[in-house]
């Protein structure tokens, strides 16, 4: 047959490179052969997994007798005159084949050769292991069931290119087994927090994704229109203020593990959408919780990581409880080297800001000051895991006025390597000091502060009829599962994270 002519190499390939200007004329060879290259299905009864734990005693040049059926992704072919030796690759592993004239004929050969890497194929035949001991399926069928177009990367270097990683992520996955090694270790660790809790009688919800009012953290939201309603609606930043809904009405023990959404900056510790396992838990306070999370994380730790001391960023990182214990006050006057309290002036702090060159905005007051220098200074030298305990009131407008100072909340942090990791109360069940909240929130919008709570009056209607006393914790499982896999940027650990778009 003709060879394809640049005008008609379909547009989206003209500045591709010769290897796909030549698979797409092994497309149409295939094609006038009569052979269809996208096939529907391909049934088939096996995976490499499961053949190489069957037969994982075979000895070396030892035949099976058994048949096997597989499908998979072409991974390397190396060519040997009458035979040739290839790998595929389905989800679960990889398998050697060997692909030869006495076994598929020379047509069938020949068209075995004619196949590229990143080719999709179904194939049948006998399992034995090779005198080099390697387990190998000797093909004697084979359909081609889907046609690359386009090379993959060259397989000795792998996708090196970070962006091109993140953006193209079907290549990431294809060649760099890390990649779905993460993927696993985070759905292992979902699993395990989701058992965790079930075991406990909570009970996993789903909450609005799309609301009238953001609320349940102080962030900027995502915001749009819904043409029916006629109105505004936001990507939820949490699923706070609807989970304690479901608390008012009697479900004492509740969680909710999905996705977030904050409309601020990109790095490699945020991401705009990202996921949060949030639970409330009816009659008790953030003591309590604090207990429950050390517990819960060696457990899941545990279970996925398979020790709670390992090597992070290059660094011992060790997870055995009891963790540390300290007051944001108290570690905020340690790095300061001079005692902070309720009491300290907000001219003396803005004076301390200024010295280590922590920048504030107008109107702040003691409560936020503190906290700013709190994570600039403070958090990011917090290696091992510590409980921070008690934050200002300003800063924590659902959060419980602390039993012993009022300037403070009963709310913590969960720090771990630097970044915080979960946030937990003694929630807010007062409806009267929660409108105050709300309105000292709206003044600070009104003042600039983009990020501020709005009124939430349906909810402050539902604390109206009553919610019990109630800890509520929220944990960053994508910054989890970062501690777990030595990933350094949050991209790692999220399959699609989000990127300018390109060009």
């Amino acid at each position: 047959m003709d060879r394809l002519g640049e005008g008609n190499v379909p547009p989206a390939f003209r500045e591709e490179s010769d290897l796909v200007k030549r698979r797409l004329e092994k497309l149409e060879e295939w094609k006038a052969r009569g052979i269809e290259p996208y096939a529907i299905k391909y049934p088939h009864e096996d995976t490499t997994t499961r053949i190489r734990q069957r037969f994982h005693e075979l000895g070396n040049g030892e035949e099976s007798g058994y048949r096997a059926s597989l499908a998979g992704r072409l991974m390397a072919l190396r060519r040997h005159g009458k035979a040739c030796f290839a790998d595929l690759e389905d989800g679960w592993g990889r398998l050697q084949l060997l692909a030869a004239v006495d076994s598929l004929g020379e047509e069938g050969y020949t068209l075995f050769q004619e196949l590229d890497i990143g080719d999709w194929i179904g194939v049948e035949g006998q399992v034995f292991r090779s005198r080099r001991g390697e387990l190998t399926l000797r093909v004697s069928r084979f359909q081609l069931l889907s046609k690359s177009l386009r090379p993959l990367p060259e397989k000795w270097h792998g996708l090196k290119d970070v962006e091109l990683r993140y953006r193209q992520r079907y290549l990431d996955l294809m060649v760099n087994p890390e990649v779905k090694r993460n993927l696993l270790v985070r759905v292992r660790t979902i699993g395990e927090l989701r058992r965790f809790l079930d075991e406990r009688d909570f009970i996993e919800v789903e909450t609005p994704m799309l609301q009238p009012i953001p609320g349940g953290a102080t962030a900027r939201p995502f915001v749009t229109y819904h043409q029916a309603l006629g109105e505004d609606l936001y990507l939820r930043i949490a699923p706070e203020l609807y989970l304690k809904r479901c608390v008012v009405g009697g479900l004492e023990r509740v969680y909710e593990i999905n996705r977030n959404f904050r409309n601020e900056g990109i790095s490699y510790k945020h991401n705009p959408e990202f996921t949060m396992l949030e639970f409330y838990w009816a009659f008790v306070d953030y003591l309590e919780l604090a207990d429950f999370l050390e517990e819960m994380l060696t457990q899941v730790v545990k279970a996925v990581k398979g020790e709670l001391r390992f090597t992070y960023q290059g660094q011992e990182l060790d997870l055995t409880p009891p963790w540390r214990r300290v007051t944001m006050l108290e570690a905020l006057g340690e790095v300061l080297g001079r005692p902070v309290s309720s009491s300290t002036p907000v001219e003396e702090l803005r004076e301390l800001s200024a010295r280590r060159e922590v920048p504030l905005e107008e109107g702040w007051g003691a409560g936020k000051i503190m906290t700013e220098l709190f994570e600039k200074l403070v958090e990011p030298e917090l290696w091992s895991p510590t409980l921070v305990m008690d934050y200002p009131r300003e800063v924590s407008p659902l959060a419980r006025v602390h039993r012993s100072d009022p300037f403070l909340t009963e709310r913590f942090e969960l720090i771990v390597a630097g970044r915080e990791i979960a946030n937990a109360f003694s929630e807010l069940i007062d409806p009267l000091d929660q409108r105050r909240r709300f309105e000292e929130q709206a003044s600070q919008r009104e003042r600039g502060d983009d990020e501020a709570h709005l009124v939430d009056h349906d909810f402050l209607r539902a604390l109206e009829y009553g919610m019990p006393p109630t800890g509520g914790l929220g944990l960053g499982v994508d910054r989890l599962v970062m501690l777990l896999t030595d990933a350094h940027s949050i991209r790692e650990v999220i399959l699609f994270p989000h990127l300018r778009s390109e060009a």
